[in-house]
């Protein structure tokens, strides 16, 4: 099973992710998330045994009570990329410094913290809290995404944060098709 944890944009913000990716419509090599399926990762499992989700599931509610945030304000706007502007891989639209930075912060450290307890361990970089608008899969767009991400700082909205959800992921032909396996209320 191939599944992640999440923030999940509301419906109202698919508009807003649609028009932010328009700004690089222009650049090959790129190729869009669905703004319908725009998410915010908390962690990333990866492949994971079925038969462990009982303990998953747990371990989520723990964390969200080990973090203790209330339900919250978070705030997506401005771009950014990784690795770096130098090589392209993933494009993104970021969290507001005091749009939830700190909440979604709190709650990927603890799930973290309570996923590795169970031996599923995380990436090795540090957390960025982003929305992926789009992957990289050649270099023919790049000075034009850096031109966008260097030069615009766009506001996609805000939303209320009451839940986090553990996701499954899988893939086909047309793109991912995420399933959500469970719900922990914050």
């Amino acid at each position: 099973m191939r599944s992640f944890v999440s923030i999940d944009l509301p419906d109202d913000l698919a508009g807003a992710v649609a028009d932010a990716q328009e700004r690089f419509a222009g650049a090959g090599g790129l190729r869009f998330v669905d703004p319908d399926d725009a998410h915010l990762t908390l962690f990333f499992l990866g492949d994971v045994d079925s038969g462990r989700r009982d303990d998953i599931e747990a371990a989520l509610e723990r964390a969200v009570a080990d973090a203790g945030v209330e339900p919250f304000e978070l705030r997506v706007g401005g771009f950014g990329v990784f690795p770096s502007l130098d090589y392209v891989s993933v494009v993104w639209a970021g969290v507001r410094e005091g749009g939830g930075v700190a909440e979604t912060a709190r709650l990927a450290g603890a799930t973290e913290r309570e996923l590795d307890a169970l031996g599923v361990a995380g990436d090795d970089h540090p957390f960025t809290p982003h929305v992926t608008l789009a992957r990289m899969d050649d270099a023919r767009g790049k000075e034009l995404v850096r031109r966008v991400v260097r030069e615009t700082d766009p506001d996609l909205g805000a939303f209320r944060v009451e839940e986090i959800r553990l996701k499954q992921s899988t893939l086909t032909g047309d793109g991912p098709e995420y399933e959500t396996l469970r719900t922990v209320a914050l």
